[in-house]
């Protein structure tokens, strides 16, 4: 079966936060209901926590790394599902019941296999 990449943008929160308690059952709900196709996922940290690495002049440059996210947006990429569909349909089925759809937006791929 193809794999495919949910990848989940909503607002940029800390969702280990109790104030977002009621929205992270709602996840958990979603990962029970659609358990047979997740083969993986997480959720992310808010964007202040990363950090953005480019090598300057190609490879074997100088590594430079910056603090936060690449871009500044509206909705930040929060979270990630590894689903495992019969095809793109059924991909963007479950997707659209990822709780992120409803407020946010979900992006989903197709895995390239190597």
């Amino acid at each position: 079966m193809p794999t495919y990449i949910a990848l989940t943008y909503t607002r940029d929160v800390d969702w280990t936060q109790p104030e977002h308690a009621e929205e992270t059952k709602d996840y958990n709900e979603f990962g029970k209901a659609a358990a047979d196709v997740i083969k993986g996922g997480h959720a992310l940290y808010p964007t202040a926590t990363a950090t953005t690495v480019r090598v300057s002049g190609g490879k074997g440059g100088d590594v430079i790394t910056s603090d936060g996210p690449y871009a500044e947006t509206k909705e930040a990429l929060t979270g990630f599902y590894v689903l495992e569909c019969a095809d793109l349909d059924e991909a963007v089925a479950v997707a659209a019941k990822i709780p992120a759809a409803w407020d946010g937006a979900v992006e989903v791929r197709p895995v390239i296999q190597f």
